[in-house]
């Protein structure tokens, strides 16, 4: 039976959102329905029943970005409110774009680039030109905790990006990521029961399945509980790969008036074999025209494989109206095992090249948390909304790995050459045992912070200012689990500030500007550098600070919203200079404008987008040959531009377009290897109906529609070159069903 369109649009966006505040589609939902027309009921959800006073940012209009997210301590703030540049992406749009993980989410937005570090298959991130590490990930406000190298999408309900420094508001990472900040936001039951069930298949003969269960308890709902298990399995659109995934995730949460608590605990099993490696360049004038996209040069043999069980616990409690004290705890251990091949090119025009085995292994153990309190108060005419917090990381690393360089064998980018599982030669080099890693490495980061917002002029102006002492610590240890401490034990800490300011010019329009830091552990000594011993090799220098400027504006005109944002960020570098002495000296200096925009530019067609320009270059690097060069990896201009229509006079259906281009960048530091830029063309369509009264929504989405052959990314690693092919033409069809 017909299902009259503004009901679908109110239940479809309850249903794919259902820890969101369906504010648009509610008010669609109050359209009376056709004489005769049987309609879906309306579901009602509010926001997340989290362990925060806030809960979820309510949904902006079009439901595929939030009104506000995560400033860090300073808790959950509205957009138009916040002196930083923050974007929610929220469930909806990550269910309607197929998106299976963090970066294929990020593929949305125009700030950010997804590219690969350490030479295997971990997603890295480009935010405002500078890496961000995908084990630098936060989850709920704490580092580190989801898988290392990949995160499912099933395991989160949101994926917040900050842009640009943010040592006050999230703390130092512990990998030195310095340009922005994602978290990750959790799943929690919705005030209605959710019972989801979605089946998929894709190009290779993937296939996925996946559940979403929730439930509410007790007589006011007070106690949550949601469930997802997710398998996919079998090949992709690339030749021979085959991937490999199950996941389990359970989130609670129980309120009172008071209190609030939750919980979560996951699960994450991920095996890849034969995919599809990095490429690196030796020897070579010129960047090799990029394969196509379906060829696989990976050896048969080549698999990674990750394993991590992770758990938080979250607290609030309102002593009285005006404070609330609040605690956090989360740990992961994880367990990583691979074999490698990477290609390394040296004739540009044949693709000829060479690999050797590597393999690797590793387990991690994190620990972390977080106490405060925060609070409201007044002082005269002005307002205060304070926060005090300490926090500690610690993560320890067991690894080993096994390397052949000199076995290395003959094969090809554009005709590779398969072969048999090496043995390990005679000149192989090994640090421990991969079977067995054992302590390599330690990391300990300890912070204390307060900040304060200011609120003057009736609540017209905003002014943020505030304060963290952070203490970075590492330790090496030789592999082979000796105990043998390499070099110094790093022990260094310092002070980082933040000042913003906020100034409502009208409803409408907010103009900001902030002034805020990041802050890195610094570079050690090299034991040679210009063919000479460096003086005071070993030597670790004090930590680097990166400073950001930024002004910019935020426009919110009710149903469509927009913002622009101007900024500089510089970030120390050390070299060696002609007295053999290494020390820091120079910089990166990275200067962006960001343009972007969201919402619905009218009834029934939503927008998501923007453009980057963005300037980086390497200054005072002590080499004429890399002096005013552009940063490895990082282009002059990036976009990505969405749009989705519902298609008039067919009840149900939408159709989505979406646009990616990345300009050309650089392979090298000296900016002689350049790697073109390109385009892609995604397309989606979903339809929603009415069978026997259970909500089915159908999804199929092609990714690369043209199937252009293209390098999707340099770099990924400080100093590191790495090549990524970019995917080709990719199908996905599913099938969810609400019952």
């Amino acid at each position: 039976m017909p299902v009259p369109s503004s009901s679908l649009r109110a239940v479809a966006g309850c249903a794919l959102t259902p820890l969101a505040l369906c504010l648009s589609q509610l008010v669609w939902a109050q359209a009376v329905p056709a004489g005769g027309e049987k309609s879906l009921s309306t579901v009602t959800v509010n926001a997340s029943a989290d362990a925060s006073a806030e809960g979820l940012s309510p949904s902006y209009a079009g439901g595929q970005v939030a009104r506000g997210g995560r400033a860090g301590i300073l808790g959950t703030r509205d957009n138009m409110e916040t002196p930083f540049s923050i974007t929610s992406y929220t469930n909806e749009l990550i269910q309607d774009r197929q998106a299976r993980s963090v970066g294929e989410v990020l593929q949305n937005d125009p700030t950010v680039r997804t590219a690969r570090g350490f030479g295997n298959f971990q997603e890295a991130y480009f935010v405002r030109g500078f890496i961000l590490n995908s084990d630098d990930t936060a989850f709920n406000g704490l580092y580190s905790l989801m898988p290392r190298q990949y995160i499912a999408t099933e395991l989160f309900e949101r994926v917040e990006v900050l842009r640009g420094a943010s040592a006050f508001l999230t703390g130092a990472s512990p990998n030195g990521s310095l340009g922005g900040a994602i978290n990750l936001l959790p799943k929690r039951a919705p005030n209605e029961a959710l019972n989801r069930v979605t089946l998929g298949v894709g190009s290779g003969g993937a296939v996925n399945a996946a559940a979403d269960i929730a439930r509410r308890f007790g007589p006011d709902g007070s106690t949550g509980v949601r469930l997802n298990v997710a398998r996919r399995d079998g090949g992709t659109a690339v030749d021979g790969e085959d991937a490999e995934l199950s996941l389990a995730a359970v989130g609670l949460d129980w309120r009172s008036r008071d209190v609030r608590l939750s919980a979560d605990l996951g699960w994450q099993d991920n095996k890849l074999r034969k995919t599809r490696p990095n490429v690196s360049l030796n020897g070579v004038a010129a960047v090799p025209a990029a394969p196509d996209g379906s060829r696989n040069f990976a050896q048969p043999w080549s698999f990674s494989n990750e394993r991590d069980v992770f758990g938080t616990l979250r607290g609030e409690w309102d002593i009285n109206d005006s404070l609330t004290a609040f605690g956090a705890y989360g740990m992961r251990r994880s367990r990583e095992e691979n074999s490698l091949a990477n290609l390394t090119v040296t004739d540009a025009s044949t693709g000829a090249g060479y690999a050797y085995r590597f393999d690797n292994g590793r387990r991690d153990r994190v620990h972390t948390g977080e106490i405060g309190l925060r609070g409201k108060l007044r002082t005269g005419a002005v307002g205060h909304e304070w926060v005090v917090s300490a926090s500690h990381f610690s993560l320890e690393k067991d690894n080993a790995f096994a390397f052949d360089f000199a076995g290395r064998f003959a094969t090809g980018l554009y005709q590779p050459t398969a072969y048999a599982l090496p043995v390990f030669s005679s000149g192989a080099g090994y640090g421990g045992t991969v079977a067995s890693p054992q302590l390599q490495g330690k990391v300990k980061l300890t912070s204390y912070a307060m900040g304060d917002t200011l609120s003057l002029l009736d609540d017209q102006l905003l002014v943020t200012l505030g304060v963290r002492h952070q203490k970075l610590e590492s330790t090496d240890y030789e592999y082979g689990g000796t105990g043998v401490v390499l070099g110094t034990p790093y022990d260094k800490s310092r002070n980082t500030p933040v000042a913003g300011v906020l100034f409502k010019a009208s409803k409408q329009l907010s103009v900001y500007g902030n002034y805020i830091e990041s802050l890195v552990k610094g570079d050690s000594a090299p034991a040679t550098a210009n063919n000479l011993p460096v003086l005071n090799q070993g030597a670790t220098l004090a930590p680097y600070v990166s400073r950001q400027k930024e002004i910019g504006l935020k426009y919110d005109a009710g149903r469509i919203g927009a913002s622009v944002a101007l900024f500089s960020i510089t970030k120390p570098r050390g070299f060696t200079g002609a007295d053999q002495i290494f020390r820091a000296s120079g910089e990166d200096e990275h200067r962006g404008l960001e343009l972007s925009t969201y919402g619905e530019a009218m009834r029934g067609l939503k927008l998501l987008g923007g453009l980057t320009w963005l300037d980086a270059k390497q200054k005072s690097t002590g080499s004429a040959s890399t002096d005013g060069k552009r940063v490895i990896g990082v282009p002059r201009t990036q976009a990505s531009f969405g749009a989705e229509w519902d298609v008039a006079g067919v009840r149900g259906l939408a159709l989505d377009g979406r646009v990616v281009y990345t300009g050309a960048s650089y392979v090298d530091a000296a900016n002689t290897l350049r790697v073109p830029g390109w385009t892609r063309l995604d397309v989606g369509a979903r339809y929603l109906m009415d069978v026997q009264g259970r909500l089915v929504t159908l999804r199929a989405r092609v990714d690369n529609l043209f199937d252009r052959n293209y390098w999707a990314s340099s770099g990924g690693y400080p100093g590191s070159g790495y090549l990524v092919v970019g995917a080709p033409r990719t199908f996905n069809v599913s099938a969810s069903v609400d019952f």
